[in-house]
């Protein structure tokens, strides 16, 4: 099967020739559709991010195919169905499993990190693990529901607990950044949401936010612009961009109590005022992909169409030009890119 390999930082992916992966109990064989780019591949490829399987390697972890061949014990699962595979595998065993949060599974797998993802033609996933994509869903612009819309929902409706009438501020219209638009309206929020790019605010806006900011076109931060459009602060603020800066900056849009949901990766200490944090009883909350359970609410969502998947989708790109789709993501074109299989 054709690949794209990643041998390690700072060097293109090299579109060669791989095996096929073997099957094992309870695993089955998916010929890959489409798998979305995602910033997170950035993070091993530009900046040394270690993956936790060295490299030669396959990325690719928001994946969406058809099943060509069950191994034993592969349940209902069958070949010919169409599926979604998420991004992380749990155990089911763990303490964080056990009690409902394996989103968080102290053992978890993660396509492309700890095992080869689906840059590639075929890949190969636990039976128990995938979901059955249903006809109104397009194969290629659903597979952006393993990651970019799946994480937004777990975000907002499980960390944030964003309520009828809140005020909810976005920072960041990428992706994902969209998406929690798309969920804190969907949740009934009153949506602000916060870019420094004119087409992804319009975005935001075709998505349900009912006031954005370009922190570019103001005076003052975006923190006091918040305030001042709010009365006093945000009741939620989601960061989903990773940016020590802003994910400060969404904490001072906040009102005395209100609660601060990171979502962008970053991996530098950002410093919060402790006073701040305890007189005003101020919340801060990490949120990391999707539990399981959800998955199937969200698939159901796009199907009846309450949210949007396909718009997003605004590049697809073949795997022999991978690179150019991740130039691409670098340059923040576009909403989201995918890789399709030709």
């Amino acid at each position: 099967m054709r690949a794209a390999v990643f041998y390690g930082p700072h060097m293109p992916l090299r579109v060669e020739d791989a095996p096929v992966p073997e099957l094992e109990a309870g695993e089955v064989l998916v010929q890959v559709a489409a798998c979305g780019l995602c910033h997170t591949d950035l993070h091993y490829i530009d900046h040394g991010v270690p993956t936790v399987k060295p490299p030669p390697m396959i990325l690719g972890h928001e994946t969406s195919g058809t099943v060509v061949l069950t191994g034993p014990a592969a349940g209902a699962i069958k070949e010919g169905d169409r599926v979604l595979l998420p991004a992380i595998l749990t155990c089911g065993r763990c303490p964080a499993c056990r009690y409902g949060r394996e989103n968080i599974c102290q053992n978890m797998r993660m396509f492309g990190n700890d095992v080869d993802g689906a840059y590639a033609e075929y890949v190969k996933a636990p039976a128990k693990d995938i979901f059955v994509l249903p006809p109104e869903i397009p194969l290629v612009e659903g597979c952006i529901i393993a990651d970019a819309v799946t994480t937004p929902y777990h975000a907002v409706k499980n960390r944030a607990e964003v309520r009828p009438g809140d005020s909810v501020v976005v920072f960041g219209c990428g992706g994902v950044g969209l998406n929690v638009v798309q969920f804190a309206r969907l949740a009934g929020g009153i949506v602000i949401a916060v870019d420094i790019v004119e087409e992804r605010l319009e975005w935001a806006r075709r998505l349900g936010a009912s006031l954005t900011v370009n922190p570019r076109q103001i005076e003052g931060s975006a923190a006091r612009k918040i305030r001042q459009l709010t009365g006093g602060g945000a009741d939620v603020a989601l960061e989903a961009i990773g940016n020590p800066a802003t994910i400060q900056e969404a904490f001072s849009s906040l009102h005395p109590g209100g609660r601060l949901v990171v979502v962008g990766y970053s991996d530098h200490e950002v410093a919060f005022n402790a006073g701040r944090i305890m007189y005003r009883e101020m919340e801060i909350r990490g949120s990391l992909g999707c539990r399981p359970v959800d998955y199937p609410r969200v698939i159901e969502l796009a199907r009846i169409g309450r949210i949007q998947v396909v718009p997003l989708v605004t590049a697809r790109f073949p795997l022999e030009n991978i690179n150019e789709g991740l130039d691409a993501l670098r340059h923040s074109q576009g909403i989201r890119s995918v890789v399709v299989m030709e």
